[in-house]
């Protein structure tokens, strides 16, 4: 089920596991033994349901007989905005674990339905063809890759795959909670598209993929240093999908009003934690500061023509300043 390219990449690369004993990971998790290929595996347990327990310690037991690393933490009550504060927690925990252990590559078990609901739920809020495909094959994060290489197979599909080779799994009651949006679009749309139209469903996301790819293009990364990104870009249609890829590399996730705020300005604050600066040109995206610069180092800033929401970072990380006129 593994293509020969997520095979071979594996097979050459240090791999962290997204693990959650369900149906989805424990396919990822059996498949990868299948094929030889190396990782350690990470759980995060949300203490919502009397088998959470018993599912951290089957993935210490698998670690344990596999001879993987296991890292396991117990996530704290959220009391509001679960889906959102669960992701950011579980997403703090892997960052922090890829870049101590010098992980190449995250991956995470989404499938075929995790697609289409995603696609379903940007589709009823607006969205272009960048955003309505959320789920990339490979993503770059910050410091490592986030590979989802499930994604061309079904929730029945790898079902099956575990049914046959009689491996065990865990169901998650919690995914059939009317509680969460998402729940109510696999049980209302999602799962039933699949059932009836999974093939067709199957071809319309490699061609949506490769029309991305198509309206992706005309930029480069001109500069890229610690958390500071410079772009080069080609046509102004372009600024909000990149600034949106970007900072998503960067841990961040824009909001539709955030996006519909980068169309009308050139100069943004995110979440008092991103400056955007766009110009005629280029973009800049750095950890947004207010730290005072000396008089000489804004100076230089200035006949640089690096925009001034970028400038307290540059400082404050030491950059050296001489690189950048090779860039224009």
């Amino acid at each position: 089920m593994l293509t020969k390219e997520n095979i071979s990449l594996l097979q050459s690369s240090k791999n962290l596991l997204a693990f959650s004993a369900g149906v989805d990971s424990s396919a990822l998790f059996f498949l990868l033994l299948e094929h030889k290929i190396k990782f350690d595996i990470t759980l995060v347990n949300y203490g919502l349901r009397e088998q959470s327990d018993e599912e951290e310690a089957y993935a210490l037991e698998l670690a344990k007989e596999y001879g993987f690393k296991a890292y396991t933490i117990k996530a704290p009550s959220f009391e509001n905005n679960f889906e959102k504060n669960a992701r950011d927690f579980r997403y703090a925990f892997f960052d922090e674990l890829m870049e101590k252990h010098e992980y190449h590559n995250l991956l995470t078990a989404h499938q075929l339905n995790d697609q289409l609901e995603w696609f379903l739920m940007r589709l009823t809020k607006g969205a272009g063809t960048v955003e309505l495909l959320g789920l990339e094959h490979v993503s770059e994060r910050k410091n490592y890759k986030l590979l989802r290489p499930l994604l061309k197979y079904s929730k029945d599909e790898l079902l099956e795959y575990l049914e046959v080779h009689k491996h065990k799994y865990f169901v998650d009651e919690s995914n059939h909670s009317q509680k969460y949006e998402r729940n109510q679009f696999r049980a209302k749309f999602s799962n039933e598209l699949i059932e009836h139209y999974a093939e067709g469903i199957k071809r319309s996301f490699d061609y949506l993929e490769e029309d991305k790819k198509v309206l992706s293009a005309g930029y480069e990364v001109l500069y890229h240093e610690k958390e500071l990104y410079v772009l080069a870009y080609e046509r102004r249609e372009l600024i909000v999908r990149l600034v949106d890829k970007y900072l998503k590399k960067l841990g961040y996730l824009l909001s539709g009003k955030q996006r519909e705020a980068l169309k009308k300005e050139n100069s943004v604050v995110f979440g008092n934690l991103w400056a955007v600066e766009v110009g005629d040109k280029h973009i800049y995206i750095a950890p947004y500061r207010t730290s005072a610069m000396p008089k000489k180092f804004k100076e230089a800033c200035r006949q640089l023509k690096i925009p001034s929401k970028v400038r307290p970072y540059l400082n404050e990380e030491i950059m050296e300043l001489t690189k950048f006129p090779k860039l224009f």
